[in-house]
């Protein structure tokens, strides 16, 4: 069974060096040694380099996408408010990836490949909950849609772009237009009351 403290280790190791220098100049001889351990150890635990990258992505925001994929489970708060509880922990995962960057030297191509994990970890690890959300809304009869997984592949789409705004660069006023836009278009859609889904909980 692989030690976990060895796989920390070795994460912790490339989040040290990504501080240092460019991922792309990054080995695994260099992961390891930072790590503490063999070059050949590292391949016990991560086939790649770029499954490195790719639990360290996890590792960074587990905590608000684990809170959020519980939420499809809790029947017994209404689906509106798990869904705009699932939007907070997507804000709160961008906010997260935004503070460390700043915290970071990484470079422009850097960012954009790390964002790119990011993104997709973050839209395949919520989009199964988003979609039991609404589907339960449905059948409930609160939600008036046919297609909840598109629906909760497109809103994550545009929360994820807006909030982390490294993609599309737009101002607060901006962004804060096309979140009420997009709560706008979401409650339209699927039949609920205007101001079901409180764009605040993106924006605030």
């Amino acid at each position: 069974m692989p030690d976990s403290k060895k796989s920390e280790k070795i994460l912790d190791a490339l989040q040290e060096l990504l501080e240092e220098k460019s991922i792309q100049h990054i080995s695994v001889s260099q992961i390891a040694s930072r790590a503490g351990i063999g070059k050949g150890s590292i391949y016990y635990y991560f086939p790649s380099k770029d499954a490195i990258v790719d639990a360290l992505i996890k590792r960074s925001y587990e905590q608000p996408l684990q809170t959020a994929k519980t939420l499809s489970s809790q029947t017994n708060i209404s689906s509106f408010t798990r869904m705009a509880m699932l939007f907070q922990a997507c804000r709160n995962a961008s906010t997260a990836l935004l503070k460390q960057n700043k915290a970071t030297s990484t470079n422009a191509q850097d960012l954009a490949f790390l964002h790119q994990k990011y993104f997709n970890y973050l839209i395949s690890e919520l989009k199964p909950a988003l979609t039991e959300i609404i589907s339960q809304g449905i059948e409930r009869g609160e939600i008036h849609f046919d297609r909840p997984a598109a629906l909760a592949e497109i809103a994550l789409i545009v929360i994820a772009v807006k909030l982390n705004n490294s993609f599309l660069p737009s101002t607060a006023e901006e962004t804060e237009d096309t979140l009420k836009g997009l709560i706008s278009l979401l409650e339209k859609g699927t039949g609920v009351p205007t101001g079901t889904l409180d764009y605040l909980s993106l924006i605030n």
